[in-house]
């Protein structure tokens, strides 16, 4: 029976072993002030680029040690069934910021670099937008991937401050400089200049260290401006960590030099940085005397990329980035607010991205209501019991999803292209005009019980047709509810190989 445990030892000792490494490793600072808890809280969320299920160690992760995000896990609400709306970044960011399923408002696919010219629906209220008019300063730090004109800017939606990248994946330093290692994926040497502009609002930066610590610079500098303001703030710290290409500096390294593969060291010591990012957020708000009264949030926008090979871990989950298995959407799912939430819980209901819209603006003190959005605070203070949804969906192109309590539903188009049909990139080369949504060779339907058989390995779907039946209408009662018609059409796919049947992927 799923439910929410508050004595969770996983969590508690977990926790206290982070609690000592934070006090070791923290360098020295002044001393804390006086933590009110009064008011409505601020709201810091952390997103995390392509990490795993498992790359932390509250999740399971034996390789890299993760004290401070362990910490945070251990203040708050480790939730072990969270979600995201799509398993590839722009698609799941998209449906994160606006509280909606994503294909509601025609941004299904990923933008391969075509949101220099297009962007996120503009008819969309994002976060930053509904915590604005409550009161609060908006400041984004990081990654958008939602659209680079001037209307589809981060500080035309909602942001009162930007910087970061506007692209996907960015290049973290010059790999030539002393100390950085860089783990190649086909043999390639290091990225050697910025792959995408650092932008301080509407004007480039330039940027010589390595991203995640300039990320985690501007996110404390932002914290710091807030306690001097007599209002609330949002704070969404957008890493690009740990999405390729894997870079890392000698003082995240120096803990993994043991590791021999060096893709493996390289992810593990950019998840070290992302701990750290945690770590001085953290310190920083207790500095300030803001921590007991911030509700703080950390998650990841999809799985771990399987075509970085076994440098990161999605743990027992099968899959990865860009497939709707377990590995693809599952992720870590973390809240903590000490003023208002009992530390040390474990809830295992199915929760998703999309809750972020009702739960922060609930917190705000006006709720925003949305089709697809829960607020989980009663969940996470005891008030509300049972699960927050009876259904979570996905859908991109032919290939949809549907889970319940239980069970877990897939259908993915049959194919017959094979691995030599496939790009160097590891991708097929679409038509003109995108890959269409039907399924002329059909689909493949896959059921898995999520309670016996987490991994899905074992298809259940010829032996349970009434249970396909029933999430089969579910899932086109969903459809039915949602646009046709998309802002830019899926050109990028790939192919892979369930139960023995060769399907496409399109992302």
């Amino acid at each position: 029976m799923k439910r929410m445990t508050t004595r969770s030892s996983r969590i508690i000792a977990l926790g206290a072993a982070a609690a000592l490494a934070w006090a070791c490793g923290a360098p020295e600072a002044d001393a804390p002030a006086e933590d009110s808890g009064a008011g409505p809280p601020n709201i810091v969320l952390i997103l995390a680029d392509d990490l795993g299920y498992a790359d932390i160690g509250i999740y399971g992760s034996e390789i890299i040690s993760t004290p401070h995000i362990d910490a945070l896990a251990a203040s708050g609400v480790l939730f072990t069934d969270g979600y995201v709306s799509h398993p590839v970044c722009s698609p799941s960011r998209a449906g994160l910021v606006t509280g909606r399923y994503q294909q509601r408002h025609g941004w299904e696919f990923n933008p391969a670099g075509r949101d220099v010219n297009a962007g996120m629906s503009l008819d969309e209220a994002t976060l930053a937008d509904r915590l604005k008019a409550l009161g609060y300063r908006t400041g984004m730090v990081g990654k958008w991937h939602l659209g680079h004109q001037e209307p589809h800017h981060p500080m035309s939606r909602g942001f009162d401050e930007y910087f970061g990248v506007l692209e996907g994946g960015s290049t973290f330093i010059d790999s030539r400089l002393p100390g950085v290692e860089y783990g190649s994926l086909r043999g390639e040497d290091g990225p050697t200049e910025r792959r995408n502009k650092v932008l301080r609002g509407f004007e480039e930066e330039k940027v010589e260290r390595y991203l995640t610590d300039v990320f985690t610079d501007e996110a404390v500098a932002f914290i710091e401006r807030g306690a001097a303001r007599d209002e609330p703030f949002f704070l969404y710290l957008s890493h690009t960590t740990p999405h390729t290409p894997l870079q890392a500096t000698a003082e995240y390294l120096e803990g993994y030099r043991h590791i021999e593969d060096q893709r493996t060291r390289v992810y593990a010591a950019m998840v070290a940085s992302l701990d750290e990012s945690v770590r001085r957020v953290v310190e920083t708000l207790k500095v300030q005397g803001m921590y007991e009264n911030t509700l703080i949030a950390f998650a990841s926008d999809n799985g771990c990329a399987g075509y970085i090979g076994h440098a990161c871990s999605n743990g027992p989950l099968f899959g990865f980035k860009r497939y709707h298995h377990e590995g693809g959407v599952r992720i870590p799912f973390i809240m903590s607010w000490p003023a208002a939430v009992e530390g040390g819980q474990e809830f295992s209901h199915p929760v998703i991205t999309l809750d972020y819209m009702a739960t922060f603006t609930a917190a705000a003190g006006e709720e925003t209501e949305t089709e697809d959005s829960v607020n989980l605070l009663p969940y996470m203070t005891g008030e509300a019991e049972g699960a927050p949804h009876e259904y979570l969906y996905w859908r991109a192109g032919a290939s949809v999803a549907i889970r319940d309590a239980q069970y877990k539903l897939i259908k993915l188009n049959r194919t017959d292209f094979r691995p030599d049909s496939l790009r160097g990139d590891g991708r097929l080369q679409p038509p003109e005009g995108g890959w269409p949504t039907d399924s002329p060779h059909g689909q493949l339907t896959l059921l898995y019980d999520l309670d016996a058989d987490v991994g899905e390995l074992n298809n259940l779907a010829a032996e349970q047709p009434d249970v396909v039946a029933r999430l089969e209408a579910e899932l086109d009662s969903w459809r039915g509810t949602l646009l046709d018609e998309q802002i830019l059409p899926g050109v990028r796919s790939t192919i892979t190989q369930i139960d023995g049947e060769w399907v496409q992927l399109v992302f």
